[in-house]
């Protein structure tokens, strides 16, 4: 089958899902309210809450969002063939991911920009809000190891691809000063001189394995498993607007720009779907389970990820100028992922089977599957290094992204630097998704601790407390990175991730029965909860087993960290269901519990945003 179909089909159910199911559930579902002062305005402190440009903070929520799943979940489905992934990646975008980062930002931001567990605390119950603030910290933690580990294996003895994220840092210090002191509101330069130093390091990053710089840029897993929650400390603590939201935003040109080259080297080149993968549907060497449950959760973000409600509730409502925009930063953000997906999926299969299986996995795993490599060790010598088992799907992405790329006419001696701008892009998306989910998970971790240990702990401006929890924060999921690899922390995080999203769309069924004008607008989030309830509690059993079997230490680690989780899932459905029985009963919609005592000064007036 030619891929160009699977390009074309996508993009008319997202274009189509925008135009109409989104102003749906924005007018008649949630009743959107431009004259509802935002808490970036309300609160502005010039750290946390800062009102800012809708495209400088779609740039931002997408590149948060957009981390390792949409790239490295549906490559690693490619296991199950092409149809079982896209099917889902379209269906799970419109009426699941798209629907769950939507009204989380809009409960958020209603709620004065705090945080999942202090919403579902107050609108479900103290039950579910203990539940939910516990099985956020896991999931996150164990989410950031999981996203962590594909940037380690990507970049281990690359220091072209380390030079370039490196200096990723620094031009996005910079370009924040710029835009958000020296010069505000210079949208149009910041981003122009942003997008040509990013590509110059790209281009620079050439002459790094031969010059005297290569020994500080060659790093070792090890070495890289240190460096990146270093990085995440780091991210954490600064001003959102000195490295954190420019950036976010620079690498959303870089990754929607990416995308959509990609999709004109399909259109070009038109590469063959090669199905050769389907007799691996009920488990195969990649991921161990049948493709009911596991396609669901190895795909992740790219269909729905209960991280992204991490984000609609943790940087991005603070951040949000007029409340009509949240359909644009979150429907149309996870739209734009789901995208992403798709062509994530394109370009691992229009790979062969047997160079396919050779990158993602291990040797002694390959060598027993007795698959032919065909095109593997041409595509080697294009790109300069061997890429030959380096499992974790990030590499086999930038293998078939180069090879579309190169394949289009007087290209083919570029390979290499195509190559290094796909893992490059890979990693831009992950390490943006690690800056936020920390900082986020600061949050988290401030609010519980301020609630039930130490009040001051709760404060997001005091430095004691920011410096103690995000220390915490990256140690946790840093110890998760270095003793972990693909096969154990992947399928937890697809598990863990997944789960969120249940209690993430379980709170959501609330919302909708609170403020909507209709009880039976609820379908739009209980619908894809009941069946995401059944799918990932299936697939968190079925990795109990898995995990226990491994024999050792991590394997019981893993283990008991996804029991802890299903129980508390369930604990927190069964509190919702409660709460729903009780909403139902109702004839006219109560509204939320927005009535609370914040800790910000209010600031009722907003100067006239441009829509």
């Amino acid at each position: 089958m030619n891929s160009i179909w699977l390009l074309v089909t996508s993009v008319c159910v997202f274009l189509l899902a925008y135009r109409y199911y989104s102003a749906f559930i924005a007018a008649k579902v949630l009743a959107l309210n431009d004259s509802y002062t935002t808490p970036a305005y309300r609160c502005e402190d010039g750290r946390e809450f800062v009102p800012t440009n809708k495209w400088v903070l779609f740039g931002h929520h997408f590149a948060a969002i957009a981390g390792a799943g949409p790239l490295v979940g549906p490559v690693l489905a490619a296991q199950y063939g092409w149809g079982p992934g896209f099917v889902w990646i379209l269906l799970g975008s419109v009426f699941a991911g798209a629907v769950h980062d939507f009204i989380i930002l809009f409960a958020s931001v209603r709620h004065n920009g705090q945080s999942l567990a202090v919403i579902a605390r107050r609108e479900v119950g103290t039950l579910t809000g203990i539940t939910t603030s516990l099985s956020i910290l896991f999931i996150i933690i164990v989410a950031l190891a999981g996203l962590a580990i594909v940037v380690v294996n990507a970049l281990f003895k690359n220091s072209w691809g380390v030079y370039t994220i490196f200096m990723t840092i620094p031009i996005a210090i910079v370009i924040g000063l710029y835009m958000f002191k020296i010069s505000p509101g210079s949208i149009r330069s910041g981003s122009i001189v942003g997008f040509i130093l990013v590509m110059l390091a790209v281009v620079t990053g050439n002459y790094i394995p031969n010059s005297s710089l290569a020994g500080i840029f060659t790093l070792t897993k090890e070495q890289l498993s240190i460096a990146l929650p270093l990085y995440g400390f780091i991210a954490a603590v600064l001003p959102v607007w000195l490295l954190l939201a420019p950036r976010d935003y620079l690498s959303s040109y870089m990754k929607i720009g990416t995308v959509l080259a990609l999709a004109l080297g399909i259109i070009i080149v038109q590469p063959t779907v090669n199905a050769g993968m389907t007799q691996f549907m009920n488990g195969g060497p990649i991921i161990p389970g049948p493709w009911w449950p596991y396609v669901f959760i190895t795909i992740a973000c790219g269909a729905i990820s209960g991280f992204h409600s991490l984000i609609s509730s943790g940087t991005t409502p603070k951040m949000l100028e007029l409340e009509s925009q949240a359909r644009l930063i979150a429907y149309g953000g996870m739209l734009t992922e789901g995208f992403v997906a798709v062509m994530a999926l394109i370009s691992a299969v229009v790979l062969l089977p047997g160079d396919f299986f050779a990158i993602n996995t291990p040797a002694a795993v390959f060598a027993k599957l007795n698959m032919p490599i065909v095109e593997l060790n041409q595509l080697s010598a294009l790109v300069g290094m061997d890429v030959a088992h380096r499992p974790g799907g990030a590499v086999s992405l930038a293998v078939g992204m180069a090879h579309i790329f190169s394949s289009i006419g007087g290209m083919s001696h570029l390979m290499s630097y195509w190559y290094q701008f796909a893992i490059m892009f890979e990693a831009l998306f992950i390490l943006t998704t690690i800056d936020a989910g920390t900082r986020v998970a600061r949050y988290i971790l401030q609010d519980i601790l301020g609630t039930y240990v130490y009040a001051p702990l709760k404060q997001t401006n005091w430095w004691p407390g920011i410096l103690i929890t995000s220390a915490l924060v990256t140690w946790a999921w840093g110890y998760l990175l270095y003793s972990g690899d693909v096969a154990s922390i992947w399928p937890l995080f697809g598990v863990a991730n997944q789960l969120l999203s249940v209690i993430a769309l379980a709170l959501g069924t609330t919302i909708i029965l609170k403020v909507a004008p209709k009880k039976s607008y609820a379908w739009v989030t209980a619908a894809p909860l009941a069946f995401l309830a059944v799918t990932v509690i299936t697939a968190g059993i079925l990795n109990v087993g898995m995990f226990y079997r491994r024999g050792d230490m991590l394997g019981n680690i893993n283990g008991t960290v996804s029991i802890v989780l299903i129980v508390l899932v369930i604990i927190t459905l069964l509190d919702s269901f409660r709460a729903w029985n009780q909403l139902l009963k109702k004839d006219k919609p109560e509204g939320m519990n927005t009535e609370i005592q914040h800790v910000c000064v209010y600031n009722d007036t907003k100067p006239n945003i441009p829509s």
